[in-house]
């Protein structure tokens, strides 16, 4: 049948081939893969756990913000903001010659209200990433009558360039922060039922010492 078909009209067999052929490609047809113009989806994973950022404490609040301090001093931090509820630090890395990272590290103390005794620490962290690029250089020269041309030179400077900006969510760097912290907060007074109770041995009379015995009471 196709044969006689193909015989009697040509052109009509061609063209339903041609569209045949079409129409299973446009099938096979896998979908369009997104451009590097549509956005990229992403959803921060936050409001999970308050265990990376936070610690409660049983100290007062200026002792608290002091001990984060020198927690931050003590790995080479430079303090910006020290006060008695916030203290903020940044450090300076440069992992290879051409990559830097500024660590900047905000601790806020929150008092409980317990009688000044009680005190919540929320630790973070933002990483900021920077690149060296080369950046050409133009003079101007000035050209009487003319007024000032730039005329470009072959010279280049070396620039940091941020590119890219990120809060640190490791929570081995913020449990080894908070472990550091702990050792220059103040030890807690012992209260009276935690003083040591002295057990001293009871003296006996002046009469005893001497090997003489005790007058006994007069009986009523």
């Amino acid at each position: 049948m196709l044969t006689v078909l193909i015989r009697r009209f040509p052109a009509v067999a061609c063209a339903t081939a041609a569209l045949a052929l079409s129409v299973g490609g446009c099938a096979r047809m896998p979908e369009a893969l997104p451009g590097p113009e549509r956005a990229i989806a992403f959803t921060p994973n936050d409001f999970d756990s308050a265990d990376v950022h936070t610690r409660h404490l049983r100290a007062p609040q200026a002792q608290t913000c002091e001990a984060a301090r020198r927690a931050l001093l003590s790995q080479g931090y430079i303090v910006e903001t020290a006060t008695k509820d916030e203290v903020k630090g940044r450090k300076y890395y440069q992992p290879t010659p051409d990559v830097h990272y500024e660590v900047q590290m905000r601790v806020v103390c929150a008092a409980e209200g317990q009688g000044d005794m009680g005190t919540s620490v929320f630790a973070s962290a933002i990483q900021d990433r920077y690149v060296i690029k080369k950046v050409n250089n133009s003079a101007s020269v000035g050209v009487g009558g003319l007024g000032s041309l730039s005329l470009p030179l072959n010279s280049t400077d070396d620039t940091l360039v941020k590119v890219g900006s990120e809060t640190i969510t490791d929570a081995q760097f913020y449990g080894r922060f908070f472990d550091l912290f702990a050792k220059y907060l103040p030890a807690p007074a012992p209260g009276p039922s935690a003083a040591p109770v002295q057990v001293r041995p009871v003296e006996q009379p002046q009469a005893e010492r001497q090997g003489v015995a005790p007058l006994a009471d007069d009986a009523h």
